[in-house]
C-alpha cells in the first residue's frame, strides 16, 4: 500500500486493519498443564498416604527415630564437644531416655495391673454409684417412644459395657517386639552418624546457595525440634506433678501413678488431657462414697489443663514457633487416623517440620493476600 506525503491513501487502494494483540484476550483462569500437575500431586499424595498406611509397622517405628533422634542431636553435639565419642553418646542417651520411660511405665502398669484384676468387681461398683442416671435413661427412652424412634438403649437400670476391649486396647497401644527393635536401633544409629548425615544432605547439592539454604533448614529443624521436646517435657512433668499433688491432697488413690499417666497422656494434644479426665473421673467415682467427692480431682484437672492450655503453653512454645489451632487439631486427627497414639504424638513435631519447610521454600516474592 502506498502513501502520500500528506499522509493519505490513494483513491482505490483498500486500507489493512492492523494486527490484533492477542495479548489483550482473555486468558483462561487455570490452564490445562497446571490441571494435570495439581492431578499429578493429588495422586503422588494419595499414593505416599497409602503407602505410610499399608508399611505401618515400617515407616511408623523409623520416622519416631528420625523425629526424636533429631530432638536428641543438641545433647550429643554438646558432650561430642566435651570429647565424649558421638557413638558413646548416642548410646548414653538414649540408655538414659528408656530408663526414664521405664520408671514412668512402671509407676503406671502397676495400678493398671491390680485393677485389671478387678476389674468385674469394680465395674459392679461403678454401676451402684451411676444409678442416678437410670430416671435420666428411662426419660430418654420415654422421649423416643413418643417420637416413634427405635429404642437404642435397653430397658431397666444403667448397664455398664463390657470389659472385653481391655486386652485389644493394650495391643493397640503397644508396640511389638520388632517394632521396638527397630526403633531402637534406628535411634542410636541416627544420633551417632547424624553428623554425617548433615553433611551429605548439605555436600548433595552442587551450587553454594542451595547449599546453604540446606543447612539453614537443618539448623533450624534440629533447633526447633530440641527446644520443642525439652520445653514440652518440663511442662508436661509440672502437669503430672500438680496431677499427683492434688490426688494426694483429695485422697485419691496410688496419686504417683496418676501423676505419671497425666504426664504422659498430655503429650499427645487435645485428646490425652479428655482421657485423662475421664480417668480421674472413674477413679473418683469408683474411690469415694459420693459422686461429689470423687469429682473434686477431675474438675482441678481440668482447672490445671485450662492454664496449661490457654496461658503456659501458649507463652511458652509461641515464642519459639507459633502454632495454629486448626492446624494443629488436623494435623493430629490425620496422624492419629494413620498411625494411631504415636502418630498423635508425633503430630505436633511433623508440623513443626512442614512449618520450616514451607518457611523456607517458600519463594519471598509470592503473592499474598492485602491487608483487612
Amino acid at each position: 500500500m502506498r502513501v502520500l506525503a500528506n499522509g493519505r491513501v490513494p483513491p482505490g487502494q483498500a486500507v489493512s486493519a492492523p494486527p490484533t494483540d492477542s495479548s489483550n484476550e482473555p486468558r483462561p483462569v487455570l490452564r490445562r498443564a497446571e490441571v494435570v500437575a495439581f492431578a499429578l500431586v493429588a495422586l503422588l499424595v494419595i499414593c505416599v498416604v497409602v503407602v505410610l498406611y499399608a508399611a505401618k509397622a515400617f515407616f511408623l517405628p523409623v520416622v519416631t527415630a528420625f523425629v526424636i533422634g533429631t530432638m536428641l542431636s543438641p545433647p550429643a553435639g554438646y558432650l561430642e564437644r566435651h570429647r565424649v565419642p558421638r557413638a558413646v553418646s548416642a548410646v548414653l542417651i538414649v540408655t538414659a531416655g528408656g530408663a526414664g520411660v521405664a520408671f514412668i511405665v512402671g509407676l503406671i502398669s502397676s495400678p493398671l495391673i491390680e485393677w485389671r484384676t478387678r476389674l468385674p468387681e469394680l465395674g459392679s461398683l461403678l454401676r451402684e454409684k451411676l444409678h442416678i442416671f437410670d430416671r435420666p435413661l428411662a426419660l430418654w427412652q420415654e422421649l423416643q417412644s413418643m417420637l416413634g424412634g427405635s429404642d437404642a438403649l435397653p430397658a431397666g437400670p444403667f448397664q455398664m459395657p463390657k470389659f472385653d476391649w481391655f486386652e485389644p486396647t493394650v495391643g493397640f497401644l503397644s508396640p511389638t517386639f520388632t517394632e521396638f527393635l527397630l526403633f531402637f536401633a534406628t535411634l542410636v544409629l541416627f544420633i551417632a552418624s547424624w553428623r554425617d548425615l548433615r553433611r551429605a544432605m548439605i555436600m548433595n547439592f552442587a551450587d553454594r546457595a542451595s547449599r546453604l539454604l540446606t543447612l539453614r533448614i537443618l539448623n533450624e529443624i534440629e533447633e526447633q525440634l530440641g527446644g520443642y521436646l525439652l520445653t514440652v517435657t518440663m511442662i508436661n512433668l509440672g502437669v503430672g506433678t500438680a496431677t499427683g499433688i492434688i490426688c494426694a491432697v483429695t485422697g485419691m488413690p496410688n496419686p504417683a501413678g496418676l501423676g505419671a499417666l497425666a504426664a504422659t497422656l498430655n503429650f499427645l494434644p487435645i485428646i490425652g488431657p479428655v482421657a485423662m479426665f475421664v480417668i480421674l473421673t472413674v477413679v473418683g467415682v469408683i474411690a469415694f462414697p459420693t459422686l461429689g467427692a470423687g469429682l473434686i480431682a477431675p474438675l482441678a484437672f481440668v482447672g490445671i489443663a485450662f492454664l496449661e492450655g490457654h496461658f503456659v503453653t501458649p507463652t511458652i512454645i509461641g515464642r519459639r514457633l507459633e502454632l495454629n489451632a486448626l492446624a494443629v487439631f488436623i494435623a493430629l486427627a490425620f496422624w492419629t487416623w494413620l498411625w494411631g497414639p504415636m502418630g498423635g504424638v508425633l503430630s505436633s513435631p511433623l508440623l513443626i517440620v512442614a512449618l520450616i519447610l514451607k518457611e523456607h521454600l517458600l519463594p519471598a516474592d509470592s503473592p499474598h493476600l492485602p491487608p483487612d
